[in-house]
Formats: structure tokens, sequence, C-alpha cells
């Protein structure tokens, strides 16, 4: 075995650990009379790779590759590791390759929804006992109830509207806007029955055009879509903002 002869100043010293397992840099002080060996076994903590599985390289405090510590007999303070000094450690276990964290390498359980639906420690199983989601008929029957019941008002409302009409936009939490119905109708965004409007003041979202797609004219910002129940037509004149005036 080649000796080294080395002249201690301080029995422990301060380096930066590196690992092909992470990016990050972290700071430990060792005891420079341990052996390489030893040294390895305490990195197993610090790095998470088995330390039969390791290989050191020693780097200056500037980064630049000095040796490998490639003695495990050998004690840390015989290779010239000093404080700030950096040692990096190459994980062999396997790990690095994605062994242990891809997840296309692992089979997957597959199982029918018939077999699934057989299953008694199924979520599906407990849901069903328990009565949750759609498996509460009553609760489903009263949302199904509920949809169509808005639909119906939504149809009744929308048969008072039509493209031309002066109209009164009330929509929860926002003031209340006046403007001319511009468009009525189903559209590509969402579903439902919607309603466009050109509003008097610069209050909207858009110009009339949605994802690309054109439903009427207007300025920047004078458009918007809203559901019928929020509108209201009648004899809305335009406010005069006294924007003549001197």
């Amino acid at each position: 075995m080649e000796e080294r002869v080395a002249v201690l100043t301080n029995p422990t010293v301060s380096v930066r650990i590196t690992s092909t397992l992470s990016s990050f840099e972290v700071n430990r002080r060792f005891n420079r009379g341990i052996t390489v060996a030893e040294f390895k076994s305490k990195l197993e903590l610090v790095i998470g790779c088995p330390a039969a599985s390791m290989d050191l390289q020693l780097f200056s405090t500037s980064d630049k590759f000095l040796q490998n510590l490639d003695d495990n007999d050998a004690l840390l303070g015989s290779y010239p590791v000093d404080d700030d000094c950096r040692i990096h450690v190459i994980d062999r276990s396997g790990t690095l390759s994605g062994a242990f964290s891809d997840l296309s390498k692992v089979e997957k359980y597959e199982i029918s929804d018939d077999a699934y639906e057989k299953r008694a420690d199924s979520l599906r199983n407990f849901k069903k006992n328990m009565k949750v989601g759609r498996f509460n008929e009553e609760n489903v029957a009263k949302h199904e109830e509920s949809v169509a019941q808005k639909e119906e008002e939504e149809k009744a409302a929308l048969a008072l509207i039509t493209v031309g009409r002066r109209c009164q936009v009330q929509v929860a939490g926002q003031p209340t806007k006046i403007g001319t119905v511009m468009f009525v109708g189903t559209t590509d965004f969402k579903p439902g029955y919607w309603v466009g409007v050109k509003y008097d003041e610069p209050l909207g979202k858009n110009d009339g055009c949605v994802n690309g797609k054109r439903y009427f004219e207007c300025e920047p910002k004078y458009g918007a879509f809203v559901k019928p129940l929020s509108i209201a037509v009648g004899d809305f004149p335009e406010e005069d903002y006294g924007l003549d005036e001197m």
C-alpha cells in the first residue's frame, strides 16, 4: 500500500459534499483520523446510497480535480483534504440510472371494471355503502332536478332576449351594467346558452371574440358574455356622461 504523510494542524476538516444523486451541495465536518471506509459509512446518511457503492473524488477549494479517494483503509487525513474542499460521491448502486425512481419501469397492476366492481375492499364499494357522491340517489336526483329547473328558467328568460334590445346586466359581486344585446345562443367556449352584450362603458372583457372565434363586433373591453338569468331587457337609454361638456 502506498504510504502517505500528512501534517495535521486540525483534527477535523469541513468539506463540501456533492453527489450524482442530487444537485444540492451540503457542508459537513469530519474527523481526519477516520478511514475512508468509515467516511463512506458516514456519507450514507448524507447522500442516501450504500457505502459499498460509492466512488469518491477529491476536488480543491477552487473545484479542481485532485485525485480519487480509492483506498478504503487509508485515513481521510492522509489525502490532501482541506477546509472548503469538495468531495464528490459517484453512486454505483443503480439509483443513478433511475432504477428506483423511474415509474415507467414498474410493472403496473391492472384490473377490469367488472372485477373491481366485485371487490368488497374498494373505494367504490365504500362510497356505495356510505352513499357518497353519485351513489347517493336522493342527492343525485335533487341535483338533476335543480339543473333541469335552471335550464327551463334560462330558456324562459332567453325567449325574451333578442339581438338589438337594450339590457341591464346584474352579476353577483359586480356593479350593474347597461348595454345592448349583440348575440344570443350557444358558444364553443362553454356549454349552455349565453348572451353577448356590448356595454355602454368599457366594463367588459373582450371585443366579441373569444378563443379566436368572433360572435359579434364591438370595441375592446366593451364586450362580455353572461347567462340569460343575469339579464333584464327593457327601456334602458344610454346615459349621458357629459363627455362633450367643458
